[in-house]
Protein backbone atom coordinates (compact mmCIF):
# COMPACT_ATOMS: atom_id res chain seq x y z
CA UNK A 1 0.00 0.00 0.00
CA UNK A 2 1.42 3.46 -0.87
CA UNK A 3 2.65 5.65 1.95
CA UNK A 4 0.92 8.85 3.06
CA UNK A 5 3.59 10.88 1.28
CA UNK A 6 3.04 8.98 -1.98
CA UNK A 7 -0.71 9.52 -1.76
CA UNK A 8 -0.22 13.21 -1.06
CA UNK A 9 2.05 13.52 -4.10
CA UNK A 10 -0.47 11.69 -6.29
CA UNK A 11 -3.27 14.00 -5.18
CA UNK A 12 -1.14 17.08 -5.94
CA UNK A 13 -0.16 15.65 -9.35
CA UNK A 14 -3.77 14.91 -10.34
CA UNK A 15 -4.85 18.37 -9.20
CA UNK A 16 -2.23 19.94 -11.46
CA UNK A 17 -3.42 17.75 -14.35
CA UNK A 18 -7.01 18.82 -13.71
CA UNK A 19 -5.98 22.48 -13.92
CA UNK A 20 -4.39 21.83 -17.32
CA UNK A 21 -7.35 19.89 -18.74
CA UNK A 22 -9.78 22.51 -17.44
CA UNK A 23 -7.76 25.29 -19.08
CA UNK A 24 -7.62 23.36 -22.38
CA UNK A 25 -11.36 22.80 -22.21
CA UNK A 26 -12.01 26.52 -21.82
CA UNK A 27 -9.61 27.41 -24.66
CA UNK A 28 -11.27 24.86 -26.96
CA UNK A 29 -14.71 26.23 -26.05
CA UNK A 30 -13.61 29.71 -27.11
CA UNK A 31 -12.06 28.45 -30.36
CA UNK A 32 -15.05 26.22 -31.09
CA UNK A 33 -17.42 29.17 -31.38
CA UNK A 34 -15.28 30.83 -34.09
CA UNK A 35 -14.61 27.55 -35.90
CA UNK A 36 -18.27 26.53 -35.82
CA UNK A 37 -19.40 29.92 -37.13
CA UNK A 38 -16.87 29.69 -39.98
CA UNK A 39 -17.94 26.15 -40.93
CA UNK A 40 -21.65 26.97 -40.85
CA UNK A 41 -21.13 30.18 -42.84
CA UNK A 42 -19.29 28.26 -45.59
CA UNK A 43 -21.96 25.58 -46.02
CA UNK A 44 -24.59 27.63 -47.95
CA UNK A 45 -22.01 28.85 -50.47
CA UNK A 46 -20.58 25.36 -50.98
CA UNK A 47 -24.05 23.84 -51.34
CA UNK A 48 -25.21 26.51 -53.79
CA UNK A 49 -22.05 26.24 -55.87
CA UNK A 50 -22.44 22.45 -55.99
CA UNK A 51 -26.06 22.89 -57.09
CA UNK A 52 -25.06 25.25 -59.91
CA UNK A 53 -22.29 22.96 -61.13
CA UNK A 54 -24.61 19.97 -60.81
CA UNK A 55 -27.15 21.72 -63.00
CA UNK A 56 -24.48 22.48 -65.59
CA UNK A 57 -23.09 18.95 -65.41
CA UNK A 58 -26.51 17.40 -66.04
CA UNK A 59 -26.70 19.42 -69.27
CA UNK A 60 -23.21 18.46 -70.40
CA UNK A 61 -23.49 14.76 -69.51
CA UNK A 62 -20.69 12.53 -70.79
CA UNK A 63 -20.05 14.42 -74.03
CA UNK A 64 -16.63 14.39 -75.62
CA UNK A 65 -16.22 18.11 -74.92
CA UNK A 66 -16.93 17.78 -71.20
CA UNK A 67 -14.04 18.83 -68.90
CA UNK A 68 -11.85 16.04 -67.55
CA UNK A 69 -12.52 17.19 -63.98
CA UNK A 70 -16.16 16.26 -64.59
CA UNK A 71 -15.92 13.01 -66.54
CA UNK A 72 -12.43 11.89 -65.55
CA UNK A 73 -9.61 10.77 -67.78
CA UNK A 74 -11.23 7.48 -68.73
CA UNK A 75 -9.29 5.45 -66.15
CA UNK A 76 -9.96 4.31 -62.59
CA UNK A 77 -6.65 2.76 -61.62
CA UNK A 78 -4.77 5.29 -59.47
CA UNK A 79 -6.59 6.74 -56.44
CA UNK A 80 -5.28 9.70 -54.48
CA UNK A 81 -6.57 9.81 -50.90
CA UNK A 82 -6.29 13.24 -49.24
CA UNK A 83 -6.42 12.51 -45.50
CA UNK A 84 -7.13 15.63 -43.41
CA UNK A 85 -6.44 15.40 -39.67
CA UNK A 86 -5.28 17.69 -36.88
CA UNK A 87 -1.76 18.89 -36.15
CA UNK A 88 -2.23 18.20 -32.43
CA UNK A 89 -3.65 15.42 -30.30
CA UNK A 90 -5.66 15.37 -27.07
CA UNK A 91 -8.94 15.48 -29.00
CA UNK A 92 -10.39 12.06 -28.31
CA UNK A 93 -11.05 9.87 -31.32
CA UNK A 94 -11.13 12.75 -33.81
CA UNK A 95 -7.98 11.75 -35.71
CA UNK A 96 -8.49 8.00 -35.33
CA UNK A 97 -11.93 7.98 -36.95
CA UNK A 98 -10.63 9.76 -40.07
CA UNK A 99 -7.61 7.48 -40.30
CA UNK A 100 -9.78 4.39 -39.79
CA UNK A 101 -12.04 5.41 -42.69
CA UNK A 102 -9.07 6.18 -44.96
CA UNK A 103 -7.34 2.92 -44.05
CA UNK A 104 -10.50 0.93 -44.81
CA UNK A 105 -10.85 2.66 -48.19
CA UNK A 106 -7.19 2.05 -49.03
CA UNK A 107 -7.50 -1.64 -48.13
CA UNK A 108 -10.63 -1.96 -50.27
CA UNK A 109 -8.93 -0.33 -53.27
CA UNK A 110 -5.75 -2.39 -52.98
CA UNK A 111 -7.81 -5.57 -52.67
CA UNK A 112 -9.44 -4.61 -55.98
CA UNK A 113 -6.02 -4.23 -57.61
CA UNK A 114 -5.98 -0.41 -57.61
CA UNK A 115 -2.97 1.79 -56.95
CA UNK A 116 -3.29 3.96 -53.83
CA UNK A 117 -1.47 7.24 -53.19
CA UNK A 118 -1.88 9.24 -49.98
CA UNK A 119 -1.54 12.98 -49.45
CA UNK A 120 -1.72 13.85 -45.75
CA UNK A 121 -2.88 17.18 -44.33
CA UNK A 122 -2.06 17.33 -40.62
CA UNK A 123 0.68 15.61 -38.63
CA UNK A 124 -1.48 13.21 -36.61
CA UNK A 125 -2.91 11.42 -39.62
CA UNK A 126 0.55 11.02 -41.12
CA UNK A 127 1.88 9.51 -37.88
CA UNK A 128 -0.93 6.96 -37.67
CA UNK A 129 -0.79 5.92 -41.33
CA UNK A 130 3.00 5.78 -41.59
CA UNK A 131 3.34 2.27 -40.16
CA UNK A 132 1.20 0.31 -42.63
CA UNK A 133 0.72 2.76 -45.52
CA UNK A 134 3.91 4.83 -45.42
CA UNK A 135 5.04 3.41 -48.77
CA UNK A 136 2.01 5.03 -50.40
CA UNK A 137 2.75 8.59 -49.22
CA UNK A 138 3.27 11.10 -52.01
CA UNK A 139 3.12 14.37 -50.08
CA UNK A 140 2.31 16.19 -46.87
CA UNK A 141 0.80 19.58 -46.05
CA UNK A 142 1.96 21.10 -42.77
CA UNK A 143 -0.51 23.55 -41.22
CA UNK A 144 1.09 23.65 -37.76
CA UNK A 145 2.17 27.28 -38.20
CA UNK A 146 -1.22 28.42 -39.51
CA UNK A 147 -3.13 30.18 -36.74
CA UNK A 148 -6.37 30.48 -38.70
CA UNK A 149 -7.34 28.46 -41.77
CA UNK A 150 -7.97 30.65 -44.81
CA UNK A 151 -9.05 30.15 -48.39
CA UNK A 152 -5.41 30.55 -49.45
CA UNK A 153 -4.52 27.33 -47.61
CA UNK A 154 -7.29 25.50 -49.48
CA UNK A 155 -6.16 26.94 -52.83
CA UNK A 156 -2.62 25.69 -52.23
CA UNK A 157 -3.86 22.16 -51.52
CA UNK A 158 -6.26 22.29 -54.48
CA UNK A 159 -3.48 23.40 -56.84
CA UNK A 160 -1.37 20.45 -55.72
CA UNK A 161 -4.27 18.03 -56.30
CA UNK A 162 -5.11 19.50 -59.72
CA UNK A 163 -1.47 19.46 -60.81
CA UNK A 164 -1.19 15.76 -59.93
CA UNK A 165 -4.39 14.98 -61.85
CA UNK A 166 -3.34 16.96 -64.93
CA UNK A 167 0.08 15.28 -64.87
CA UNK A 168 -1.61 11.87 -64.93
CA UNK A 169 -0.38 10.90 -61.47
CA UNK A 170 -3.90 10.00 -60.31
CA UNK A 171 -7.30 9.20 -61.79
CA UNK A 172 -9.62 9.65 -58.79
CA UNK A 173 -9.23 12.00 -55.79
CA UNK A 174 -11.11 11.57 -52.51
CA UNK A 175 -11.06 13.81 -49.43
CA UNK A 176 -11.27 12.35 -45.91
CA UNK A 177 -12.33 14.60 -43.04
CA UNK A 178 -14.79 14.92 -40.15
CA UNK A 179 -18.02 16.82 -40.78
CA UNK A 180 -19.07 18.84 -37.74
CA UNK A 181 -22.49 17.99 -36.34
CA UNK A 182 -22.22 18.88 -32.64
CA UNK A 183 -19.70 19.03 -29.81
CA UNK A 184 -20.10 15.31 -29.15
CA UNK A 185 -20.75 14.18 -32.73
CA UNK A 186 -18.43 14.43 -35.73
CA UNK A 187 -19.15 12.41 -38.87
CA UNK A 188 -16.19 10.78 -40.69
CA UNK A 189 -16.69 11.65 -44.36
CA UNK A 190 -15.18 10.47 -47.65
CA UNK A 191 -15.94 12.92 -50.49
CA UNK A 192 -14.84 12.35 -54.08
CA UNK A 193 -13.80 15.59 -55.75
CA UNK A 194 -12.25 14.29 -59.00
CA UNK A 195 -14.10 13.28 -61.12
CA UNK A 196 -16.72 15.62 -59.71
CA UNK A 197 -19.82 13.99 -58.24
CA UNK A 198 -23.06 15.96 -57.93
CA UNK A 199 -26.59 15.20 -56.91
CA UNK A 200 -28.98 14.83 -59.80
CA UNK A 201 -30.46 18.13 -60.91
CA UNK A 202 -33.25 18.54 -63.41
CA UNK A 203 -33.35 22.33 -63.67
CA UNK A 204 -30.64 22.77 -66.31
CA UNK A 205 -33.16 22.83 -69.18
CA UNK A 206 -34.68 26.03 -67.80
CA UNK A 207 -31.58 28.09 -68.53
CA UNK A 208 -29.56 29.11 -71.56
CA UNK A 209 -25.88 29.60 -70.79
CA UNK A 210 -23.46 31.95 -72.46
CA UNK A 211 -20.70 30.95 -73.02
CA UNK A 212 -21.35 27.22 -73.33
CA UNK A 213 -21.93 24.94 -70.35
CA UNK A 214 -18.61 23.21 -71.04
CA UNK A 215 -16.71 26.51 -70.93
CA UNK A 216 -18.38 27.58 -67.70
CA UNK A 217 -17.67 24.20 -66.08
CA UNK A 218 -14.03 24.31 -67.20
CA UNK A 219 -13.69 27.53 -65.17
CA UNK A 220 -15.90 26.54 -62.23
CA UNK A 221 -14.66 23.00 -61.57
CA UNK A 222 -11.14 23.99 -60.36
CA UNK A 223 -12.77 26.57 -58.08
CA UNK A 224 -15.16 23.87 -56.95
CA UNK A 225 -12.26 21.66 -55.89
CA UNK A 226 -10.75 24.53 -53.88
CA UNK A 227 -14.16 25.25 -52.33
CA UNK A 228 -14.62 21.62 -51.31
CA UNK A 229 -11.13 21.52 -49.80
CA UNK A 230 -11.80 24.77 -47.92
CA UNK A 231 -15.13 23.47 -46.62
CA UNK A 232 -13.45 20.24 -45.48
CA UNK A 233 -10.75 22.21 -43.64
CA UNK A 234 -13.36 24.35 -41.87
CA UNK A 235 -15.48 21.32 -40.95
CA UNK A 236 -12.35 19.61 -39.63
CA UNK A 237 -11.40 22.68 -37.59
CA UNK A 238 -14.79 22.84 -35.89
CA UNK A 239 -14.82 19.07 -35.33
CA UNK A 240 -11.34 19.14 -33.81
CA UNK A 241 -12.24 21.84 -31.28
CA UNK A 242 -15.51 20.13 -30.42
CA UNK A 243 -13.77 16.79 -29.91
CA UNK A 244 -11.01 18.37 -27.83
CA UNK A 245 -13.52 20.25 -25.67
CA UNK A 246 -15.43 17.03 -25.02
CA UNK A 247 -12.25 15.03 -24.35
CA UNK A 248 -10.89 17.63 -21.92
CA UNK A 249 -14.25 17.81 -20.13
CA UNK A 250 -14.15 14.03 -19.63
CA UNK A 251 -10.52 14.22 -18.49
CA UNK A 252 -11.39 16.95 -15.97
CA UNK A 253 -14.24 14.85 -14.58
CA UNK A 254 -12.03 11.77 -14.34
CA UNK A 255 -9.35 13.78 -12.55
CA UNK A 256 -11.94 14.98 -10.04
CA UNK A 257 -13.03 11.40 -9.38
CA UNK A 258 -9.39 10.32 -8.91
CA UNK A 259 -8.79 13.17 -6.45
CA UNK A 260 -11.84 12.12 -4.44
CA UNK A 261 -10.71 8.50 -4.46
CA UNK A 262 -7.13 9.25 -3.43
CA UNK A 263 -8.28 11.73 -0.78
CA UNK A 264 -10.52 9.08 0.77
CA UNK A 265 -7.67 6.55 0.78
CA UNK A 266 -5.32 9.17 2.24
CA UNK A 267 -7.72 10.06 5.06
CA UNK A 268 -8.36 6.42 5.91
CA UNK A 269 -4.65 5.60 5.89
CA UNK A 270 -3.90 8.64 8.04
CA UNK A 271 -6.66 7.70 10.47
CA UNK A 272 -5.38 4.13 10.63
CA UNK A 273 -1.85 5.35 11.35
CA UNK A 274 -3.07 7.64 14.14
CA UNK A 275 -5.18 4.84 15.65
CA UNK A 276 -2.20 2.49 15.55
CA UNK A 277 0.01 5.03 17.31
CA UNK A 278 -2.63 5.57 20.01
CA UNK A 279 -2.95 1.82 20.57
CA UNK A 280 0.83 1.53 20.90
CA UNK A 281 0.93 4.41 23.42
CA UNK A 282 -1.94 2.97 25.46
CA UNK A 283 -0.45 -0.53 25.38
CA UNK A 284 2.91 0.83 26.51
CA UNK A 285 1.31 2.79 29.35
CA UNK A 286 -0.62 -0.29 30.54
CA UNK A 287 2.55 -2.38 30.47
CA UNK A 288 4.18 0.02 32.93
Amino acid sequence: MPSLKDLKNKIASVKNTRKITKAMQMVSAAKLRRAQDAAEAARPYAERMAAVMGSLASGVGQSASAPKLLVGNGKDQVHLLVVMTAERGLCGGFNSTIVRLARAKASELMAAGKTVKILTVGKKGREQLRRDLGAHFVGHVDLSEVKRIGYGNAQSIARDILARFEAGECDVVTLFFNRFQSVISQIPTAQQVIPAVFEEAGASAQYDYEPSEEAILADLLPRGVATQVFTALLENGASEQGARMSAMDNATRNAGEMITKYTTIYNRSRQAAITKELIEIISGAEAL
